[in-house]
Formats: C-alpha cells, structure tokens, sequence
C-alpha cells in the first residue's frame, strides 16, 4: 500500500502531456465497439472529473464509480446534489477510451496507470496553475513594488504575465 501511494506521488512530481494528447483529447475514442465522446477540459464537470481520478489514484485496491462521483461532488458545489454515478460512469467512460483509468479484471473497481497518472496530473496543473492564472493577470500586471511576501513562483508568473503582455501585443491580439 505504501510502495502504490509513494510510486502515484512520484508520477505526480513527473507530470508530462504528449505532444498529441492535447490535441486528440476533444476527438472522440473508441471503447470495445462503442464510441465515446471526447474531453473538454473547458467544461467544470470534467475538471473536476480529472481531479477526482487523480485523488482516486491513490486507492490502494482501486476505486469504484461511488468513489469516483463522492470526489467530484466534493471539488463542485453546483453538481454535488445531481452528480451521481450514473454520471461518474459516462465521465469514466471518457477516461477509460484515452486510456487515462482501465478497469480491473473481474471487479468492479478502476485503477489509473503510471502513463495515466501523469498526463491527468499536467492537464490539471497546465489548466488551473499555469494558463487561467496567466490569462487572469495579462490584462493587469502588479504595478509598482513586489509586496514582501512574494515567492520565487510570484515572480515568474509576473514576468510571465509581462511577457506574454507584450506577445498578446505583438500577435496583435487584445489582451
């Protein structure tokens, strides 16, 4: 139990997205003989969905679709009363055709690879910790002096922001 929860935090420290996977993410997959739809990682209900699979991850025997839909009801307030596990076995559906969650042989359980691991894991911080702070501080960047509880991660995303100020500005697009 100790080795599966050490070798999830390591593939978190490790978060990698392919090249492709970004790209192939909102196209739709096959599962056996069915089509599944893609992932839009614009809509909450699938943030959240990739959250909760990320905190599922850690179960040491897997986890089932209630696991799954209690730990997208506590990352949204506004689905918490209708998200069910009817809902967590589409969403899981979607996951399983990327091959992000499999399913364990003769259960009812899931479990996400390492590979699996660490692309839920970049998708989730590129999203939430890299691209909606930076687009939230292009169009105002702190002006004046730093305040003297800024971290080492303050002053990048400041220059950052600065920097893609000025790429917004040579693109030609309004920021």
């Amino acid at each position: 139990m100790v080795d599966r929860w050490l070798d999830t935090i390591h593939y978190l420290d490790q978060a990698f997205v392919a090249d492709e996977t970004l790209d192939q993410l909102p196209a739709s997959s096959l599962l056996g003989h069915t089509h599944i739809g893609g992932i839009d990682l614009n809509k909450a209900r699938m943030r959240a969905v990739l959250a909760a699979a990320i905190a599922c991850a850690q179960m040491p025997s897997g986890f089932r679709l209630a696991d799954l839909a209690q730990q997208v009801r506590l990352r949204t307030a506004a689905l918490a009363p209708s998200y069910g596990t009817r809902q967590a076995a589409y969403d899981l559906r979607k996951l399983r055709a990327k091959g992000f969650v499999l399913r364990i042989a003769k259960s009812h359980r899931y479990e996400v690879p390492p590979d699996g691991l660490r692309t839920l894991a970049a998708l989730v911080v590129l999203r939430e910790h890299v691209i909606k702070p930076l687009l939230a501080g292009v169009r105002s960047p702190h002006q004046g002096r730093p305040p003297k509880s800024w971290t080492p991660l303050d002053r990048h995303y400041q220059t950052l922001r600065v920097d893609m100020q000025q790429l917004f500005t040579d693109l030609g697009l309004a920021s």
